[in-house]
């Protein structure tokens, strides 16, 4: 594991795990709360929690893509992840393992 701070692309690997669960908490628990329950400071937290990590992500998707010197297709696939449920947990095992 503290292997995984010594390069980019390891890097990268930690912030997209730590980016799909805080996506995941937010689909799962702070919206149901902020919806069915009235409970909308939650949802704020996480969401602003969320978004710094999700533009720490992109950045840090693009710094590998020009370290890596990666296709653009593999890039955009990379960003796509971002924004479907669980897809940087399938980026992690499918893009970003060598």
């Amino acid at each position: 594991m503290i292997d995984l701070f010594k390069t980019q692309i390891g890097r990268l690997r930690i912030l997209a795990f730590v980016e799909g669960i805080s996506f995941l908490l937010i689909l799962f628990v702070t919206m149901p709360l902020k919806y069915a329950f009235a409970m909308p400071q939650y949802n704020k937290v996480s969401g602003m929690v969320h978004g710094l990590l999700f533009v720490l992500y992109v950045f840090a998707v693009v710094q590998v893509k020009v370290e890596q010197s990666w296709s653009m297709k593999k890039m955009w696939l990379a960003l796509l992840a971002a924004i479907v449920p669980f897809g940087t947990f399938w980026a992690d095992k499918n893009l970003f393992r060598n």
